[in-house]
């Protein structure tokens, strides 16, 4: 265990208190949530930052750092579609939890196969992330209502869902040859 992989384990770790700042029936709480959120999400960069300055990458950081960015965001969507209940982060929210189950399933199969590189992580990867986490923190610090804030924060969820879907495009053409081979040789 080394830095790198203690700060990615911490950003697990922090979920479940943004869920319990985000319940608790104060007027903070929004913010709490998103700021605790904020943190959680600035530790991706810093954790991975940390591994590669320090040489310290390992096996299991590379896989639970995905991993923790998943969980993060997965319940991050939850709790706003509950809370908000409409088509405008409804929509989104399962682009984007969906185009994670597809690509996550896409990479393990091209692993099987050897042929895991095909389906790297791209740039425009990061600018659907960031768009993504900036949204989930404006949206997790304001209450449902329809104000300029939960305006942004929609626009940004709807820019980082249709970068999710292009992304998604381009990783099932960078697979499609791998795809088409498996299907001719049943």
């Amino acid at each position: 265990m080394n830095i790198p992989n203690l700060i990615t384990v911490l950003r697990v770790l922090l979920i479940p208190i943004f869920i319990l700042l985000f319940y608790l029936p104060y007027s903070w709480s929004y913010m709490a949530a998103s700021t605790v959120f904020a943190i959680a999400a600035a530790t991706d960069w810093l954790d991975g930052y940390l591994a590669r300055r320090l040489e310290q990458s390992t096996p299991f950081g590379a896989f639970l750092d995905p991993v923790a960015d998943k969980l993060m965001v997965a319940v991050a969507l939850v709790l706003l579609v509950q809370e908000h209940a409409n088509l405008w982060l409804t929509l989104p929210a399962a682009v984007i939890i969906g185009r994670e189950i597809v690509i996550s399933a896409l990479r393990e199969w091209m692993a099987e196969i050897g042929a895991r590189a095909h389906v790297a992580v791209s740039n425009l990867g990061k600018w659907k992330t960031a768009a993504q986490m900036l949204a989930l923190v404006i949206l997790l610090a304001n209450p449902p209502a329809f104000t300029f804030w939960v305006v942004v924060g929609y626009t940004l969820l709807l820019i980082a869902a249709g970068l999710t879907l292009w992304s998604m495009l381009q990783y099932l053409r960078a697979a499609w040859p791998h795809l088409k081979t498996s299907a001719e040789k049943k």
